[in-house]
This record gives C-alpha cells, sequence and structure tokens, in this order.
C-alpha cells in the first residue's frame, strides 16, 4: 500500500510543481484562502506531498514517523478543504489534487477518495504507535540482556 501511496502522492506533488502557478488559484476556489495564504498552502501541501511520496517509495517498510505525519497532514487539509466546501455547496471545477493535470471536478467520489487517504492515515499512526510502545525506551535493556557483575 505504501507504494501505491509514494506513488500517487509523488504523482500529486509533481502534478501542483508543473502547474504551480495556477495552484493558488485552484485552491481559492475551495473558499478559505486566497492570495499569499493560498500560496503557502500550496508550497505546503507539495513540500507534504513529496516528503511521504518520495520517502514511501524509498524506504516503503519503515516505521519512521515522519512520512506518517507528513501523510496524515496532507491528507487532513484536503479532506477539509473538500469537506467544508462541498457541504457550502461550492462549485470546485478541480480539486487540484494533480494540479491542471488529471483534473476532477469536487464531488462526493472526492470525498471518497479523501476518506480512504484518512482510513489509511489512522492505519499508519495506530502502527507507528504500536512499534513505539513495542521498542524499549532509550537507555533501558531489553528484557534478557541483563548483565551481573
Amino acid at each position: 500500500m505504501r507504494i501505491v501511496l509514494g506513488t500517487v502522492y509523488t504523482a500529486m506533488a509533481i502534478g501542483q510543481l508543473a502547474s504551480f502557478p495556477d495552484m493558488p488559484a485552484i485552491l481559492s476556489a475551495y473558499g478559505l484562502m486566497t492570495g499569499g495564504a493560498a500560496t503557502v498552502l500550496a508550497v505546503a501541501l507539495i513540500a507534504g506531498e513529496l516528503v511521504c511520496g518520495i520517502w514511501f517509495l524509498a524506504r516503503p517498510r519503515s516505521k519512521a514517523p515522519a512520512p506518517v505525519w507528513a501523510y496524515t497532514a496532507v491528507s487532513v487539509v484536503w479532506t477539509v478543504l473538500a469537506v467544508q466546501a462541498y457541504t457550502r455547496g461550492l462549485t470546485v471545477p478541480n480539486c487540484g489534487c494533480f494540479g491542471t493535470h488529471l483534473t476532477q471536478r469536487l464531488s462526493w467520489l472526492v470525498l471518497l477518495q479523501d476518506a480512504l487517504t484518512l482510513l489509511y492515515a489512522g492505519l499508519l499512526l495506530r502502527g507507528a504507535r504500536t512499534t513505539a510502545a513495542r521498542e524499549p525506551a532509550a537507555g533501558v535493556k531489553a528484557r534478557g540482556d541483563v548483565r551481573i557483575p
């Protein structure tokens, strides 16, 4: 699953980078921000997508928390944008997931895709917590590694 999501998120970042001059207007269609704030959001989304996309591709079995948090943050932002715009009845002709490439209008299908990314984010976070709980704390020796002087 990480390889699929790594491919998708890297492709999203590349599409958005190639469409960067249009990204503030695309994000402004969601009705929450315009101008400089939309540009800052575009930069943050692209950076987050690149971090988690490349990490998932390069290290698909890694349990490192940084790409998991980047993936979760990006998924949450896209979901909040979509849900609030859909709820308000805004017409968003291009969701912007891939910039001006592979465009799709905001619809229930986009909301379903966002829900699936959030579900996977939850699974990743749960796995990261489980892994952290199983690892011994720094400076504490694992059971069976006790030395008697």
